[in-house]
């Protein structure tokens, strides 16, 4: 009967450095684009509607995720 020596252990994986942490949105303004957009999707919706989305969007929310939010608070 022989004595197996101890199983070292793997080295612990470090963060991966492929993908830098995302800088957050710059607040407070929204592109040309987001301008344009949020202007033909206001055919579509309310003022309180498109006001939230606005805030929100400033805020550093996404279009999709803005909308999703005004239409559960707020609706049409």
């Amino acid at each position: 009967m022989s004595a197996t020596p101890p199983k070292k252990k793997a080295p612990a994986k470090k963060a991966s450095a492929a993908k830098p942490p995302v800088a957050p949105k710059k607040r407070g303004s929204l592109t040309k684009r987001q301008e344009e957009t949020l202007k033909k999707h206001s055919v579509h919706h309310t003022k309180k509607h498109m006001d939230m989305m606005r805030k929100l969007m400033k805020e550093g929310k996404t279009f999709t995720e803005a909308h999703k939010m005004a239409m559960k608070k707020i609706g049409k």
